[in-house]
């Protein structure tokens, strides 16, 4: 039930005509999701519950703030374009309060933290489409959404490098590909939309394995996946198809997005692509030490064998190849 409001709640908000029904709809993804979020026999997510509520009511204050200026300034209730810099700070600042982009992203990892793989993968992913959609209406000033851009890879790229939970290591990955996305803003509002979906899809396909074996910390990962040799690999290479690296199904939508920058934000692309191989390091030295990291003794005294699932092989099979596969329909069609 929870999940069908859920998903309402956004078709609602990207489809609505006026602001206050994108705020409805906003309001009702929350409330939606707040009983997702909390599990009985788990005191981690009661906290994750109520600092999410804290956090999305608090934005959602400032956005119906905003509305209310803005009706009562324009006396138009289907209007979506503001030409107000402060007002456009505001509903912008509060959307991007709710995706969890720099500089307001502190709540993000610490709620994430608290969460199972499942609720980590609907607030990475679905919980960002509507503040995103509703961003690409209202964004007007091209300084800002640098400025959120910058902050967002920086801080997602640096933030990564002393993590040993793998929940707040994808959340920092998280808030750097929301860098990536929003940058799509500066020259094509829907082009984000691409990038969603492939990251969306490697996240499954990571997330999966990740959920299916219970891994929540690095050390975890290390011991388990020692007892199959197969699933480390696939493993490690979804790793680094997230991290964007060629010829990785991850690299394709940063690649559109280099291409589109590259012709009028040339600092900005250096910027973002160095943020990008500080990401790219961190995955790499979490893929180097796993690889080279065995216990004889764990696995051959271990009573757990693991299998490999055919979902998992294909899955990753089209995260990893994904890129030739679509280059070579491309070049044939």
């Amino acid at each position: 039930m929870f999940i069908l409001t859920l998903i309402l709640g956004t078709l609602i908000s990207i489809s609505s005509y006026s602001w206050l029904g994108t705020w409805m709809g906003l309001e009702m993804n929350l409330l939606s999701f707040i009983p997702l979020i909390k599990e009985n026999n788990n005191s981690f997510s009661s906290e994750s519950s109520i600092k999410y509520f804290l956090i999305q009511a608090l934005a959602s204050s400032m956005f119906l703030i905003s509305i209310i200026i803005l009706m009562t300034m324009s006396n138009l209730l289907n209007e979506f374009f503001i030409n107000n810099f402060m007002l456009s700070m505001i509903m912008n600042s509060s959307l991007l309060m709710k995706m969890g982009a720099a500089p307001f992203h502190f709540w993000f990892p610490e709620i994430i933290e608290g969460l199972n793989w499942m609720n980590s993968l609907i607030l990475m992913t679905w919980q960002k489409i509507a503040p995103m959609m509703l961003l690409s209406y209202s964004i007007k000033f091209n300084n800002f959404i640098i400025i959120i851009i910058l902050m967002s890879t920086l801080i997602g790229s640096i933030s990564g490098l002393n993590q040993i939970s793998m929940r707040k290591l994808m959340a920092y990955s998280s808030i750097n590909h929301l860098g990536w996305m929003l940058s799509s803003f500066l020259f094509n509002e829907m082009l984000w939309i691409n990038y969603f979906i492939l990251y969306f899809y490697m996240l499954i396909s990571l997330i999966y394995i990740l959920n299916k074996f219970k891994i929540f910390y690095m050390k975890q990962m290390f011991l388990i996946l020692n007892k199959n040799t197969m699933i480390k690999f696939i493993f490690s290479l979804n790793f680094l198809s997230l991290g964007g690296l060629p010829p990785f199904l991850g690299f394709m939508p940063k690649w559109l997005i280099i291409q589109h920058l590259s012709m009028n934000y040339m600092f900005l692309l250096l910027f973002m692509i160095l943020m990008s191989l500080i990401t790219l390091f961190f995955y790499m030295r979490i893929i180097y030490s796993s690889l080279i990291f065995m216990n004889n003794q764990l696995i051959f005294n271990s009573l757990i064998t693991i299998k490999i699932n055919s979902i998992i092989l294909i899955m990753s099979f089209f995260s990893i190849n994904g890129l030739i596969i679509i280059t070579m329909l491309n070049n044939y069609l």
